[in-house]
């Protein structure tokens, strides 16, 4: 049975059939280097204070629900998405 893939799998495997991946000369050094910034990026050490209304903390509390999370933190991940290019407006 043939394993299909989605586009973004297909061209990894694609990638790495034509050795295009090397492996890393120390991986425990490289792990410890992305642990490290991973924990930077996911660090909340700054707080932001904001009023908006009623109805939108509704709806933004409706949806978080929705995704699983507490709202402060879908908030969060939606400023996250949108200072780094990934927040795509629904209309378009």
């Amino acid at each position: 049975m043939k394993t299909k893939f989605i586009k973004e799998e297909q061209e990894i495997l694609d990638s790495f059939e034509r050795g295009e991946w090397v492996p890393v000369k120390n991986l425990s050094k490289r792990k410890a280097e992305l642990m490290k910034h991973a924990r930077n990026t996911l660090k909340k050490d700054k707080r932001l204070n904001i009023r908006i209304s009623e109805r939108d903390l509704n709806e933004l509390q409706k949806k978080a629900v929705i995704e699983g999370l507490p709202y402060q933190t879908y908030v969060s991940s939606i400023i996250h998405r949108f200072v780094n290019g990934k927040l795509i407006d629904a209309k378009s």
